[in-house]
């Protein structure tokens, strides 16, 4: 979904106990990155049902429960565009992860979350997910990040909130 200069996106995160589900992103923003599962929200659809259908498209299971926990915006520099981020987490789903062309699902024990190869604002908003926090922010990158580079932020803000 697109307003204005703004597009709007989803991403879940799958954390059960100690353990937390990332994809491996194969292709398109992000490729050569660990993520969570999500992507853009497409016209007439809520952002909750583009959560649950992208997390099935990129790992071939269900979602039971789907929590949204915070929104980030991503903007670049000599870019106008804005990129908001809901971003969810969910519990419980049915079937088994998969890889798909999109991405290779592998469980992390959340002590060992590989932040060093996943998008640099990770390591700040992720630990308040994780914590069971809600949380607003926003992030301006000097570019995206690829296999090869990592996103520099060049300002940023997040805050936990009571509620989104």
């Amino acid at each position: 979904m697109i307003i204005g200069m703004r597009k709007v996106f989803t991403l879940c995160i799958v954390h059960q106990g100690p353990k937390i589900l990332l994809g491996m992103k194969k292709i398109g923003l992000g490729a050569g990155r660990w993520n969570g599962f999500g992507g853009k929200v497409e016209p007439g659809e809520s952002i909750e049902a583009a959560a649950v259908r992208e997390f099935r498209e990129e790992v071939c299971v269900e979602a039971l429960n789907i929590t949204q926990k915070g929104v980030l915006e991503f903007s670049f520099e000599n870019d106008s565009k804005i990129l908001e981020v809901h971003i969810f987490e969910t519990t419980q789903f049915t079937g088994q992860p998969k890889e798909t062309d999109e991405m290779t699902p592998r469980w992390f024990d959340i002590s060992q979350i590989p932040y060093e190869q996943m998008w640099s604002d990770d390591i700040f908003w992720l630990p308040l997910l994780l914590a069971r926090k809600i949380f607003r922010g926003k992030f301006h990158f000097d570019k995206p990040s690829t296999a090869d580079y990592s996103a520099k932020i060049l300002s940023q803000e997040l805050h936990e909130v009571t509620k989104l």
